[in-house]
């Protein structure tokens, strides 16, 4: 849960979770496009998503695309669907 939490903590990952939290896939490009991050910064907060099973990923060519992980349990889905809401809320 800790290392959940610590990927959290960071608001481009959170805005890029929300991103793909709607369970399409989305390209790298299109979050450095949305999130106005280079494609160096992306891919690092990406991977931090990744390792702690938030997000999959699938190479397309030159591109990565991400998509919501399947595997995560009810009850992180629900803790962070609490939080993005939350900050939407916020916002």
């Amino acid at each position: 849960m800790q290392e959940i939490l610590n990927a959290l903590c960071d608001s481009t990952r959170r805005a890029a979770l929300a991103i793909v939290w709607d369970g399409g896939e989305h390209c790298v490009c299109e979050l450095m496009e949305r999130l106005d991050a280079s494609q160096s910064r992306m891919s690092r907060h990406m991977k931090v998503l990744r390792e702690v099973g938030l997000v999959v990923d699938r190479r397309d060519a030159q591109w990565v695309r991400y998509r919501r992980s399947p595997d995560i349990a009810p009850e992180i889905t629900r803790m962070i669907s609490a939080v993005l809401n939350a900050e939407k809320t916020f916002e």
